[in-house]
């Protein structure tokens, strides 16, 4: 034992300078530990440890295994202590109207959103602040401290922007519950997004009078759609919407199908602004500021050209990120930036690694909640294995540049770039996995296309069409663009119609990602051997979707719905107001096609056999020695009380109406019991039959609702607050 530990500490001891990049990790342990508990946690025990690692450091700094285990318990502290601080800095989520309201609102921003129907005008979505209702019981109540998201009638042409108020008549809506225990939680998105809930107008919004306070914010707000509005003159349809993507961030407007065709080709990452986008913005304006300033001779003998680029360049980046609405990606990659520029001004090495370390610590440290969302987990892992993937073929990539003949130029540049969407890809297809469902086997195929052009050809044209707005002489530069992003489009297009672009992958459980994730920081933050005993964990987290036992039985949040698994298939029947959304997250977390439950007969397997024993809507699914029996179907509201030798044998009872008294001395979950519970998950097994609630799943966290989707009432002004 003591021969390991000493064998341990050499081999850290020889690690030393790589020791600094794992406390992001373990802060980032420390936020996922806050995350895991079934009850709101005690922030006492982060106090406790920080106070305790504070004398670890100082009575063990000169020892590794002091500094070490002082560092790591502080980390995991400070990352356990920002999450509640940030949880419990959240307003509490307000009891929404339950029929349609008149309400007033800020407006934030305005989104376009595609055509529902193709040829027809696209529709707006306003984000809302400051909300009032108009109603006798919110007469006199303070303004919501969350905002709404409410899509406007597509025909409703008022002109509007950030900074005025509006008055709508609206049907709003709270964040749903998860479609089943462990699926995705909308509810704790919209808490830690300090968003209400979501709604739809009734009628045409009208302006309020003397409303509107006009800041900073709503300046640049306004700013960016009023870009997007001139792209659109120029650019209709998705190219415009695309072009608007990538210059302002706003990109609700592209088609359904172009979206669809972007995902499945691999090429989602062009529509989302990130490292690659801003990295083409610095590269565009550091290379013109320094060309420039050397072709002047007397710049440049007397000033430091190199310095002066990298500082524009950098600004420059800053304003992207404004103008690009400030997406946590480009954020990342600008704090990045920043590092690296601070390095090259004062001529130190730009340690790429360390960079990417004090980027996710700042972002952990000032939001932890972003470590369970998709843009910081496809983000980092993609910068990450890029690093430390061309920090091993840096030699190897030197040696075929050779003498740097044009054909060996070409030859390198092509290599860099099937290496770079090797590396990112890979890195990130558990996330995507995770997250979406799907694996996109071409991605480097596209990628190899799709980036040159958005560098070289896409981006530099808009950049200059936003430059030449001004003077109004944009036009030309956004046409060019335009035939840019339709070359992409096609490109999408084509590689989402070759057999097999896209597999479904069933649900992922969050352990095997956070595995395969671990795995991927031991492979990419070690820099001798050892590392590769990361590829372990990360084989068993990538494994994990495909070996992960999926429910036999789901009841989903409302009861109106119920999905039984059989074989290749995903049975369904009911009605549900949710049914749309629903149908879609089953969809995708069981990898398989849904199809309509038959009410008569037995399926091909003989597990599930319906409308026997003239029970209408009735069915029951046998797997080895257990049954259970679904009511399906439910005319009466439960009012028919089931025969009782229906019941007889069965191990529990799963009804989409109130199952009052039918099937008494049976296990039951019915419509009452969901209410209460969320979405149940059913597993038969040899043992027995399990069931697991949603509630059972997520616990009594601040973000879980009351059942029935119910929030905190709001409170009326303070006399100080209403003068």
């Amino acid at each position: 034992m003591k021969g390991a530990l000493t064998r341990l500490q050499t081999l850290l001891l020889t690690e030393r300078h790589r020791l600094p990049l794992w406390l992001p990790v373990f802060i980032a342990l420390g936020v996922l530990t806050y995350f895991q508990p079934l009850t709101e946690p005690a922030v006492w025990w982060a106090l406790g440890g920080c106070l305790l690692a504070i004398p670890l450091l100082i009575m063990g700094w000169h020892r590794l295994e002091g500094r070490a285990s002082g560092c790591v318990l502080l980390c995991l502290s400070l990352g356990f202590l920002a999450a509640w601080s940030e949880n419990h800095r959240a307003p509490p989520m307000p009891e929404l109207p339950r029929r349609a309201v008149m309400l007033t609102g800020h407006v934030q921003a305005v989104d376009m959103l595609p055509a529902r129907v193709e040829g027809a005008p696209g529709g707006r979505r306003v984000t809302l602040s400051h909300v009032r209702f108009e109603t006798w019981l919110d007469e006199g109540m303070a303004p919501l401290k969350r905002t709404l998201r409410i899509r406007l009638r597509d025909d409703d042409s008022l002109v509007f922007g950030p900074g005025n108020d509006l008055r709508i008549r609206a049907l709003l809506e709270a964040p749903p519950f998860p479609v089943m225990p462990g699926a995705r939680d909308l509810q704790r998105e919209a808490w830690f997004g300090r968003e209400a809930g979501t709604g739809r107008a009734l009628g045409a919004a009208t302006l309020v009078e003397d409303g509107g306070k006009v800041t900073a914010t709503t300046t640049l707000e306004r700013l960016r759609e009023t870009i997007a509005a001139r792209i659109a003159v120029v650019l209709p349809g998705s190219d415009g919407a695309i072009a608007s993507t990538l210059l302002v961030g706003l990109s609700g407007g592209i088609a359904p199908k172009d979206r669809e065709a972007f995902s499945v080709s691999g090429l989602s990452h062009l529509l989302a602004v990130a490292g690659l986008h801003l990295g083409i913005v610095m590269g565009l304006v550091v290379t013109t500021v320094r060309y420039g300033l050397a072709s002047i001779e007397w710049t440049a003998l007397r000033w430091p050209c190199k310095e002066i680029a990298v500082i524009c360049g950098l600004l420059g980046g800053m304003v992207y990120v404004l103008m690009t609405g400030m997406h946590l990606p480009a954020l990342r990659s600008l704090i990045m930036a920043c590092l690296v520029v601070l390095a090259l001004v004062t001529g130190r090495n730009a340690a790429s690694m360390r960079g990417l370390a004090v980027a996710a610590t700042v972002l952990l440290l000032t939001g932890p909640a972003v470590i369970l969302g998709v843009p910081f987990q496809m983000s980092f892992a993609a910068v990450m294995a890029l690093i430390a993937g061309y920090e091993v073929l840096r030699v190897p990539l030197r040696r075929l540049h050779g003498e740097g003949t044009v054909s060996r130029r070409f030859l390198v540049h092509v290599t860099t770039l099937a290496l770079t969407s090797l590396l990112a890809g890979t890195a990130t297809l558990p996330v995507s996995m995770a997250h979406f469902g799907e694996i996109q086997p071409f991605f480097v195929v596209a990628n190899l296309l799709a980036v040159p052009m958005t560098a070289l050809w896409v981006m530099p044209a808009g950049l200059l069409a936003v430059l030449l707005m001004p003077v109004h002489l944009e036009r030309w530069a956004l046409d060019v663009m335009g035939w840019g992003v339709d070359g992409i489009i096609w490109l999408a297009d084509m590689v989402a119609h070759w057999p097999a672009a896209r597999i479904a992958v069933p649900m992922t459980p969050g352990w095997g990602l956070a595995l395969f994730l671990f795995g991927l920081c031991w492979l990419c933050l070690w820099s001798r051997t050892w590392r590769l005993l990361g590829i372990a964990p990360m084989l068993v987290g990538f494994l994990t979707p495909f070996f992960h036992s999926l429910p036999d039985v789901v009841i989903t949040p409302d009861g109106g719905l119920i999905a039984v698994r059989e074989g290749d298939q995903l049975l369904m029947s009911g009605q549900s107001r949710d049914a749309w959304f629903e149908r879609r997250a089953l969809e995708q977390a069981f990898a398989r096609p849904i199809v309509s439950l038959p009410l008569h007969g037995e399926t091909a397997s003989g597990d599930l056999t319906c409308g026997e024993d003239e029970a209408a809507g009735v069915c029951v699914l046998t797997r080895g020695k257990h049954s259970v029996l679904l009511r399906v179907e439910d005319t009466t509201d439960g009012q028919s009380i089931l025969p009782s030798e229906v019941c007889q044998g069965m191990d529990l009872f799963v009804a989409v109406s109130p199952a009052r008294s039918s099937c008494r001395g049976v296990p039951t979950i019915d419509r009452f019991a969901v209410w209460r519970e969320g979405a149940v998950a059913v597993w038969m097994t040899d043992s027995g039959v399990r069931t697991l609630s949603d509630r059972q799943w997520s616990g009594d966290r601040l973000w879980v609702m009351r059942p029935g989707r119910h929030g905190v009432p709001n409170l009326p002004l303070a006399k100080e607050d209403e003068r």
